[in-house]
């Protein structure tokens, strides 16, 4: 059983038929190549569980319980799922089958909907960005619009998966989100599609700067980062690298990134049960050990994300210019079931090279710029648009230019 490992943070991706999350936002949600293989379920001794009670409470659903049609395959699911969620870590969670395949379709950046990210919470859900090009984009939804009504249903304390049943749909259909922005509140419909997440986009800025943007750190990150440094990298005379917004994902593609710009020494390292330690260290080829790098990081960077921006600022790689960081510090693993179900685990916490821990803290920018609206960030999709308002990328170019 193939697995991998992914590191995820906390906002969500609704990408019409999913709201993906990001933290929970997978495999061992950062590292393709973990544990090549991994024993089934169960694989470590630990106490026993009492399961009297549970296999009780079934047999007397079974006789008892008045609508004696009752849907043995959802008992089931809903039974593992209140396992986990007994343990009260917001990251583990269980997938039922058409959930794990609408995941794995997400760790390749594949979507279909309407491409938004969304946070969470008691009030409404809340927009903290778009999938560039998608049809959330396209209609000018922004950071910072509240969902209050989805198909005429309020939305208000509405939890991911409640959400995602009202915004997914087939390729095609439609969707009307009632918005609300400031004091205004307004309609909008949009047409779901299938999105394609971008991996890695990049530009030239003035000033011979190398700018590139990481969405997420998916199965095409590293080729993808090698693709841009390598079209890039000639003449510059600073990289600025923005992980704002990204969710995080597989840890092979963050050691990666990490290594492009480090020579030598750890990129960090696992931690797991009874004291296990797992240390990542740098490799492959380094492209560029010594340009000057700026790294840009917001709330919504998260796990992978915090990984490639932690390690270089305690390898006094990179700047970091921003606001704190996600604070998203464990490694979660997918445990795929007969049926097609998945139980994505936490399985290990990560720590940076010097020993520290990010969870529940988040990194702190050298820098600290704040932004009006996640609207003001620089779109390296349209460039012609300029980065006037964006106060984080000015101050890294700044900073680039001042020695």
């Amino acid at each position: 059983m193939k697995l991998r490992a992914v590191l995820m943070g906390g906002a969500y991706l609704v990408a019409g038929a999913f709201v993906f999350a990001a933290g929970g936002a997978a495999g061992i949600y950062a590292d393709q190549a973990y544990p090549d293989v991994v024993p089934y379920l169960a694989h470590h001794q630990v106490g026993r569980v009492d399961t009297t009670e549970l296999a009780q409470a079934i047999r007397l659903i079974q006789a008892d319980y008045v609508d004696g049609n009752v849907d043995m395959t959802k008992l089931s699911h809903g039974t593992v799922s209140g396992l986990v969620a007994s343990l009260g870590d917001p990251y583990s969670t269980y997938y039922d089958p058409d959930q794990y395949k609408r995941l794995q379709d997400a760790y390749e950046g594949r979507y279909s909907g309407i491409g938004i990210y969304l946070a969470f919470g008691t009030g409404y859900p809340t927009i903290t960005g778009t999938v560039p090009g998608s049809p959330a984009a396209r209609a000018g939804l922004q950071g910072g619009d509240q969902i209050v009504k989805v198909g005429g249903k309020d939305t208000k304390g509405a939890t991911a998966d409640q959400a995602t049943a009202l915004i997914q749909g087939a390729n095609g259909t439609s969707v009307t989100l009632t918005i609300q922005r400031g004091t205004s509140t307004f309609d909008v419909t949009l047409v779901r599609t299938e999105i394609q997440i971008p991996s890695v986009r990049s530009t030239q800025l003035p000033g011979h700067i190398l700018y590139v943007r990481i969405y997420s750190f998916g199965s095409s990150t590293s080729a993808d980062f090698a693709a841009a440094l390598n079209d890039g990298l000639k003449g510059a005379k600073g990289v600025v690298l923005d992980l704002r917004e990204n969710p995080g994902g597989f840890i092979s593609a963050a050691d990666d990134v990490i290594s492009d710009f480090v020579t030598s020494g750890e990129t960090f390292e696992l931690r797991g049960r009874n004291g296990s330690v797992e240390r990542h260290t740098v490799s492959g080829s380094h492209p560029a050990p010594a340009v000057r790098l700026v790294v840009l990081v917001d709330a919504n960077s998260a796990s992978a994300a915090e990984i490639v921006a932690g390690s270089l600022q305690v390898h006094k790689r990179a700047k970091l210019i921003g606001t704190v960081s996600f604070g998203k510090g464990s490694v979660q693993q997918d445990f795929p079931l007969p049926d097609g179900a998945d139980i994505h685990l936490t399985i290990k916490r990560w720590y940076l090279p010097d020993g520290t821990t990010i969870d529940h803290k988040g990194l702190q920018p050298d820098v600290t710029v704040t932004l009006a609206s996640s609207a003001d960030e620089f779109d390296v999709l349209q460039p012609g648009l300029g980065y006037a308002k964006d106060k984080q990328l000015n101050a890294a170019l700044a900073l680039l230019s001042s020695g």
